[in-house]
């Protein structure tokens, strides 16, 4: 195999290279904003399904919530007066990030939480993501948002063999409680 050989391979390569690139970036630039659109729709959904009384529920602040990532407020009204609130927020689990929804009354106590994405183990830390598990935290105050390993009626009971993960999600719970005090003491009209 010559030079002239070596030479025309590597230009057979990098036009392939070169063409996959602009059919990637094609794609993306086709299908990414209906990716947007959809993920939008989901969250309006979920924000909706956790407050479903609410006449609207939009966007009032940010805050940075576990490990660096953009939290987000949501302020529900209906009839002009605010009804509650969702905090979406991130917190660390025992191999994921799990992002989630946490709604509450304007008293704090929590109305409900929804799991937007986590990757935690299959048949365990996923569970967190079971109904029985999420409906523990039902009108919960911060003061019983403490993990429980065994039968508890005032606390949260930790998923069996999946300590860690419950522990995450409730903690994540409770930060994002705190982060919507600390947020509406320095904004009064929040």
């Amino acid at each position: 195999m010559g030079n002239k050989d070596i030479i025309k391979i590597t230009l057979n390569l990098v036009a392939i290279c070169a063409l996959a690139g602009v059919i990637l970036s094609v794609t993306w630039t086709i299908t990414n904003p209906v990716k947007l659109e959809k993920e939008a729709e989901e969250l309006q959904a979920a924000l909706k399904g956790l407050i479903p009384q609410a006449d609207a529920i939009n966007k009032a602040a940010t805050f940075v919530s576990a490990g660096g990532k953009e939290g987000t407020i949501y302020k529900a009204v209906k009839g002009g007066k605010p009804i509650g609130y969702v905090v979406s927020a991130y917190t660390k689990g025992y191999s994921s990030f799990i992002k989630m929804l946490v709604a509450v009354d304007t008293d704090y106590r929590i109305i409900g939480i929804q799991i937007l994405s986590e990757q935690e183990t299959p048949g365990l830390g996923d569970n967190v993501d079971k109904k029985w598990f999420k409906d523990q935290f039902r009108g919960k105050t911060e003061d019983h948002l403490v993990v429980i390993k065994g039968e508890t009626n005032t606390d949260i009971q930790a998923i069996s063999g999946a300590t860690i993960s419950s522990r995450a999600v409730t903690n994540g719970v409770k930060a994002a409680v705190e982060a919507l005090r600390a947020e509406r003491a320095k904004d009064k009209a929040l």
